[in-house]
């Protein structure tokens, strides 16, 4: 059901916990399956230096939050906001086509996240945003 590369990321998560002093927060949630995402961004020159993440879900949202927060580590605020749900499902060698959803959770999370804190008056403001969806508990 699911590629090798989903069940290393299912198994051993990428940038699992928290960012004290992130400069944006995010919860996310997906009410038709339960699964619930809070994403922790840090910014540095436009480049998210840092990103770390706590997950309530199915296998297929952790691979996927995993993937996406390797994906953009280190990338441009720009290139970021151009990710897409698909690009984190090819990275991963696909998804079964019920879970394909899933990768929308994580990557609506960065660019929730970088809206925010470019919205915010200065830039560097600790706005701590929540996009549409639940929350996490």
């Amino acid at each position: 059901m699911y590629t090798e590369l989903v069940m290393d990321h299912v198994m051993n998560p990428r940038n699992i916990g928290v960012i004290e002093d992130a400069d944006a927060i995010i919860k996310v949630g997906d009410p038709k399956c339960g699964d619930s995402l809070l994403l922790f961004l840090k910014f540095c020159n436009d480049i998210i230096s840092d990103t770390k993440f706590m997950i309530k879900g199915c296998p297929a949202a952790i691979a996927t939050a995993s993937m996406t927060t390797e994906i953009v580590k280190g990338m441009t605020m720009e290139k970021a906001l151009e990710l897409t749900d698909k690009q984190v499902a090819d990275a991963l060698g696909g998804l079964p086509d019920e879970k394909i959803h899933c990768s929308s959770l994580a990557v609506g999370a960065v660019h929730a996240g970088i809206r925010d804190y470019t919205s915010s008056s200065d830039g560097n403001d600790q706005g701590f945003g929540e996009s549409a969806g639940v929350g996490l508990g």
